[in-house]
């Protein structure tokens, strides 16, 4: 056997450290086998696998000989990367060397450009060369799911259907491709009628479909969706567990998501920090905030994303105080809170009052964490120092914020509507004329404010520009899980089968509590 062939038949062995991938690099270089081809590309394989793109960059760049591998494994390393856009580069200079790109090339290359933000006119450039190399045919549904990827997050849902619909041997892939861009674009519509025509599915299509419901908050769809997946034999990913959790959420259904908890430990699925974060989120959104701290406590892995969702999860349950210690434990263990995190802290202040945490809370994001104050930040600031009747203060926070947000303004409306300070309300609204907001929520606030103060004037020309610009309060919405299945009820609508009779123990409800001095 060769010393090539030696070195070859160590590179296919399963080494992955970088220093034995070192030690493997400087034999290729002592035994002047650094100018052939083979090994240099396994080398450079192994590396890019093995999270060392520096050192298999550095390695391309003083290579004697490249081959289309070697850059096509440079590029694909890039395009996992956190600096995609790299990996465009490593292409033009492909090209400049007189190179060309195959079908192995240009799926990667498409997600770098996705990932870089570069899927405009950078993106339809790649398209054209993907075109002139005739990597594109009927049996290359890897590019051209990667194109289709690409135009549907360029918002080109038209070009994504046309190069989908231009092709003939369309895969399971091609087809969760569209189903996907569709679903990320809000056009649910098309997506499901995509997905019903498909031959079939595999757990990915399953799991975009299922996600595109929750991100348009059909919720009862993506658990009906997933029922039906159940049904078939489809075994749920990651993916599909986490989304599938969200919509328990977001639904309240509570029975569901015991259920998914018990199926993850049952299947032996890795409560990594996705899933963990997820099962937190839905305890604490259904009420059981003491199954949500055994989660986050059981769980190995914590990110910020984890210590926000807890610290929201004791605010949302009324613990400002323990929201605040796991705030505090959470900089202690070195992780760095980030905007989310300040919001969440402000929020759980606002309602219980807590001025001086909030201040500081304020003060430590802005000054310490170098964390710009957003709108969010600033409502969340309105609303803490409104609440507590310091509205004049408020006035001066609403007015510091960069960007008007009706946010801001409808916190500070509240405190004055709590605080009767009608004169602060009055400029308010002139604030709100100025930048063109037409909230009907804040106008309703407006006119109770300027009718409680007498103002009857002012209240019917508040009430007079309601009707007039026709705007309508998005009425409220609530779940309620029974014998497992979800209720829904809309304020103001006496559609529901049982409204009657809810309304009658409602009633029941009321008298009861007003004879017992309630």
């Amino acid at each position: 056997m060769s010393q090539q062939q030696q070195v070859v038949a160590l590179l296919h062995k399963s080494i992955r450290s970088l220093q034995s991938l070192q030690q493997l690099h400087a034999y290729l270089l002592k035994s002047s086998l650094d100018s052939h081809q083979l090994p240099l590309s396994r080398l450079l394989l192994l590396l890019t696998s093995s999270s060392s793109l520096c050192y298999a960059c550095s390695i391309y760049r003083h290579a004697r000989t490249r081959n289309l591998f070697m850059a096509n494994t440079i590029i694909r390393g890039h395009s996992q990367s956190d600096n995609p856009h790299v990996a465009v580069l490593v292409y033009t200079d492909l090209l400049k060397q007189g190179g060309q790109g195959n079908n192995f090339t240009f799926p990667p290359l498409i997600k770098a450009c996705v990932r870089s933000d570069l899927a405009g006119k950078l993106g339809r450039q790649v398209h054209a060369h993907v075109v002139v190399s005739g990597a594109v045919n009927d049996s290359d549904v890897f590019v051209r799911s990667a194109l289709v990827q690409m135009y549907s997050s360029n918002l080109d849902m038209a070009t994504a259907r046309k190069l989908f619909d231009g092709s003939s041997a369309r895969d399971v892939v091609l087809w969760t491709a569209m189903i996907d861009g569709y679903a990320r674009n809000n056009e649910i519509v098309a997506a499901r009628q995509l997905f019903d025509e498909m031959p079939e599915r595999t757990t990915v299509s399953w799991s975009a479909m299922i996600a595109g419901y929750v991100r348009v908050g059909m919720f009862m769809e993506a658990l009906e969706l997933f029922q039906r997946m159940q049904f078939v034999g489809t075994e749920p990913n990651e993916s599909i567990v986490v989304s599938v959790l969200s919509a328990c959420a977001h639904l309240g259904a509570l029975a569901q998501g015991r259920w998914l908890h018990a199926y993850i430990a049952r299947m032996g699925m890795e409560p990594n920090v996705f899933i963990g974060t997820a099962l937190i989120d839905m305890y604490s959104k259904c009420g059981c905030i003491d199954q949500a701290l055994l989660v986050f406590e059981g769980m190995l892995e914590k990110d910020v994303k984890s210590w926000n969702c807890i610290i929201t999860a004791l605010a949302m349950n009324g613990d400002a105080r323990r929201a605040l210690e796991f705030f505090s434990d959470m900089q202690k263990l070195g992780v760095r809170p980030n905007n989310v995190t300040f919001i969440a802290v402000l929020s759980s202040c606002a309602h219980a009052g807590l001025v001086e945490d909030g201040c500081h809370c304020f003060d430590l994001m802005v000054n310490v964490y170098q964390i710009d104050a957003k709108p969010e930040h600033y409502a969340c600031m309105v609303d803490l120092l409104g609440r507590a009747g310091y509205v004049h203060e408020a006035e001066k926070f609403a007015n510091a914020s960069a960007q008007p947000d009706i946010n801001i303004w409808g916190a500070l409306l509240g405190a004055c509507r709590i605080h009767g300070k009608v004169e602060i309300g009055d400029r308010i609204r002139k604030r709100m004329a100025q930048f063109g907001m037409n909230d009907c929520g804040s106008r309703v606030l407006l006119y109770n404010l300027y009718k409680s103060a007498g103002w009857l004037a002012d209240a019917s020309s508040v009430r007079k520009s309601i009707d007039d610009k026709g705007l309508t309060k998005v009425p409220g919405c609530s779940f309620i899980e029974v014998n497992g299945k979800i209720q829904e009820f809309l304020a103001g609508n006496s559609l529901h089968p049982c409204s009657t009779e809810t309304l009658e123990m409602l009633e029941i409800m009321a008298r009861t509590l007003i004879m017992e001095g309630g």
